[in-house]
């Protein structure tokens, strides 16, 4: 009976040793009991084998129960897109537009807690435009411009869904400006929007612009061909107050007048010569322009040419009209100068002043040219948004 005892309490110190020596082993580390291990679960967005992928949203490839060790997307040529894992290394998401048409695929391996390596493979088709549309900025990098200037982006075709466009743009001040984007008719088969300040702009302020278009859904299978992006600065604010029943034009500069010239307005009994009351902007101008007209018949050459609308109203030397300059209107509709003072406005004149023309019988409208935005009310104005 005594050597039965010695045997079993062998057996039950053994089984106890046992015990013990595989619960010091469970922990002796922070690693998962093999038994407990999970495989790597990869994920991808957009989901594998996707088409009609937009090209500016990011993508990713995430893993859950392990890490990304490696990871590249890369077109048919071979190019990788630039992205970056998060900090534990269980997302990747790419940081660059991608291109239109375009076939992507993952690479790369995912180990899971298991210590095993899960390939990464598929990969997804990005829309395919039926017309790519381009956007331009009127005013370019570093320029001046005047106080009324308007900011215009026009398009080479119709956009249909105005919303997601004008949800691309944006304007960057220096100083504090009120405004807002304001679609005008199309022009040429293309349509166009305009940033106007409720006010026109306070002087010297720097204005940055971008218009993220590229990968946007214009609507109609268009989409946007190219982001644009403009830095430019309000020059001083210069006014020209043209009161056509005084026979004068008068320049004010940063509040202050600097010239008073006699002038000749548009002859105030013929509607189609009348001279257009209302705010006009200076768009362009020539030290020598050819101004004709079929309905009156005239074909000359003037010199010091300022355009301030589209409907052929310029601040322009005429001497053929010196006798009445201060003190009638006998124009076809332009502002006449003296040669000597046509040359001084100029030099002066930048893109985008405001000329204040009053005192006639026929308001400017957007009949009249490129630029009306002022002719509107700020509440017209904002109604024009597509927000």
């Amino acid at each position: 009976m005594r050597r039965l005892l010695l045997v079993l309490a062998v057996i039950a110190v053994g089984t106890v040793g046992v015990v013990t020596a595989a619960t010091a082993a469970g922990r002796g580390g922070d690693s998962t009991p093999a038994l407990l291990a999970r495989a790597a679960t990869v994920a991808y967005e957009p989901a594998a084998q996707a088409t009609g992928v937009g090209v500016r949203s990011p993508v990713s490839v995430s893993v859950t129960n392990g890490i990304l060790e490696q990871v590249a997307l890369t077109n048919p040529q071979g190019e990788q897109v630039e992205g970056a894992l998060n900090a534990d290394r269980t997302t990747w998401t790419s940081s660059e537009p991608l291109g239109y048409d375009t076939e992507y695929t993952w690479s790369g391996t995912a180990k899971g807690e298991d210590g095993v390596g899960e390939p990464l493979a598929g990969g997804f088709h990005t829309v395919v435009p039926g017309t790519v549309v381009r956007g331009v900025l009127n005013i370019g990098d570093d320029r001046t411009v005047g106080i009324a200037a308007p900011i215009e982006i026009q398009f080479n075709g119709h956009v249909e869904d105005r919303t997601a466009v004008e949800q691309a743009l944006s304007v960057q001040t220096s100083v504090p400006v009120e405004g807002a984007w304001g679609w005008l008719p199309d022009e040429n088969g293309g349509s166009r929007v305009h940033w106007r300040p409720k006010e026109y702009w306070p002087a010297y302020t720097k204005v940055s612009v971008a218009a993220k278009l590229y990968g946007v859904d214009y609507g109609g299978g268009k989409y946007g061909a190219a982001d644009v992006t403009s830095d430019f600065e309000i020059g001083r604010a210069q006014i020209v107050k043209a009161d056509a029943r005084s026979h004068r034009m008068v320049v004010e500069r940063d509040g202050k007048q600097v010239a008073d010239y006699p002038a000749s307005y548009g002859l105030a009994s013929d509607p189609n010569r009348n001279t257009r009351s209302g705010i006009h902007v200076v768009t362009e101008k020539f030290t020598d322009k050819r101004m004709t007209s079929a309905q009156y018949g005239y074909d000359v050459m003037e010199k010091w040419a300022v355009r301030m609308s589209n409907n052929g109203e310029f601040i322009h030397a005429n001497p053929a009209s010196a006798n009445a300059q201060g003190s009638s209107n006998v124009t076809h509709g332009c502002v006449n100068l003296s040669l000597e003072n046509a040359r001084s406005y100029y030099d002066t004149a930048l893109y985008g002043d405001p000329v204040e023309v009053t005192g006639t019988p026929v308001q400017l409208s957007a009949r009249d040219g490129d630029i009306w935005d002022w002719t509107l009310s700020w509440d017209q104005w904002q109604q024009l948004s597509a927000l």
